[in-house]
């Protein structure tokens, strides 16, 4: 059985967080393991609250799952505190490959990690990454940089991956235009790939992207297979995105359209 397990919060609207990355490791044919580091309070139009778990509970949950699974691939999302990135770092198997989505602040701005655990998610936990996979404003932080252009993601990358990281992958869906552009940068260069822009924000894309990373290393596949398979996964995800009560649109890991096109 091939199993991925993702460190993340809980999104009660079911768009994000946990549960897209479940209904991603289901649609790639993938056990999925998980491992609960906050709940949220949230639907697709905001974050209305956030509750952090303690450390140990969270140290509890990578050591059960450890213990008992053979596990591919670790993917982690929202971490919150530095206790919880640092109690992270510590539990966490050598040698997996790691999956790092840099969660910092929600699409509505609401802040998911402590300002003061950037510096241990930049020491700890990103060396430790096969890859890192920021949009253009955690890009901005991690690098220290604007990034406003593609040519500026590129940079971008090659910053954050001079900060120990394997790979890169910097998401271009919040620039304008349009045609999508994300940037993979490794050690042997660099891959664009584009696609088109669907209207709108979709919620729980980020998630979804590096979710099925996750999945695709867990399955044996390179960085830059993975990349390639993931950024076609959430292209699809995205254009049948389902949509909820209030026009918002919530990504759609488990559409028929990634079976049947």
């Amino acid at each position: 059985m091939i199993a991925a397990c993702t460190i993340a919060g809980s999104d009660s609207g079911g768009g994000a967080g946990i549960q897209a990355d479940l209904k991603t490791f289901t649609a790639l044919g993938v056990w999925g393991l998980t491992v609960v580091t906050a709940v949220t309070a949230q639907n697709t139009r905001e974050v209305r609250g956030s509750w952090a778990l303690p450390a140990a509970a969270v140290t509890a949950q990578i050591e059960a799952v450890a213990d008992d699974f053979l596990i591919g691939a670790f993917k982690t999302g929202m971490l919150g505190t530095g206790s919880i990135v640092r109690a992270v770092a510590r539990s966490l198997p050598e040698g997996v490959p790691l999956v790092v989505d840099p969660v910092i602040f929600s699409t509505s701005g609401h802040r998911l990690l402590e300002a003061g655990a950037v510096g241990d998610l930049v020491g700890l936990l990103i060396p430790r990454a096969t890859i890192v996979t920021p949009n253009l404003s955690e890009a901005e932080a991690l690098a220290g940089m604007p990034v406003r252009t593609v040519g500026e993601m590129a940079e971008a990358g090659r910053a954050i991956l001079d900060l120990g990281a394997e790979a890169v992958a910097v998401k271009g869906g919040h620039l304008a235009g349009p045609t999508v552009v994300d940037v993979l940068v490794d050690r042997g260069g660099e891959v664009r790939l584009e696609g088109p822009a669907y209207p709108g924000p979709v919620h729980g894309s980020g998630c979804c992207f590096a979710a099925a990373l996750a999945a695709h290393l867990a399955r044996g596949f390179t960085v830059r297979e993975a990349f390639s398979a993931s950024r076609a996964f959430v292209d699809a995800a995205i254009r049948e995105a389902a949509g909820a009560s209030n026009g918002h649109r919530i990504v759609n890991p488990g559409s028929t359209a990634w079976y049947t096109r």
